[in-house]
């Protein structure tokens, strides 16, 4: 019996027959990690949430709105630790304290994110996010350079509901229970 590793697919062969073949999901299915940070000012509790950088989301608001969060490769870093990493890459500041872990939730491209809820408190006009490269203008053969997220903004759930990418609402809505 052989067994032959094929791009995502694992194909399991006796001689020239095929026995068996699986999909490697785990490879194929993107993932990111993050923190929901959250605080609560005069009893009502407000969100951290970013805004989208780079000229395709820079004239958009509603779903254009995201808790800091980042791709990782689960065969290689856990979640917690790149949730906790993907935080600091994108605001410059690093987090501690009692994580609290939300249920995954799955957006609509097919992106499983898992994230962590914590209470703490810091000034949105203090962060600055990392950078990145696309060609803009679109086949002008330059590269322009963008913040991953332009600006940074506290929020109740009212304001989050109308903002954020709408299958992230559920991860504010398990903090509300869960505090």
């Amino acid at each position: 019996m052989t067994e032959f590793h094929f791009g995502h697919i694992i194909y399991v062969c006796d001689g020239l027959k095929l026995l068996h073949f699986e999909r490697q999901y785990s490879f194929m299915t993107k993932v990111s990690a993050g923190i929901v940070l959250y605080r609560n000012r005069e009893g009502k509790i407000e969100f951290l949430l970013g805004h989208m950088g780079g000229p395709f989301w820079s004239r958009k608001d509603k779903g254009a709105w995201t808790i800091p969060k980042g791709e990782f490769d689960p065969e290689h870093e856990d979640a917690f630790e790149a949730a906790k990493r993907e935080f600091e890459e994108e605001t410059s500041f690093p987090v501690h304290g009692e994580f609290l872990e939300l249920q995954p939730i799955k957006q609509k491209g097919g992106k499983i994110v898992y994230a962590w809820a914590l209470e703490y408190d810091l000034d949105p006009a203090k962060m600055r996010s990392n950078l990145f490269e696309i060609e803009w203008p679109p086949r002008s053969g330059k590269l322009g350079t963008f913040r991953e997220i332009d600006k940074w903004e506290w929020v109740d759930m009212a304001q989050a509901k109308n903002k954020i990418i709408s299958a992230q609402i559920s991860l504010l809505e398990q903090v509300i229970e869960m505090i």
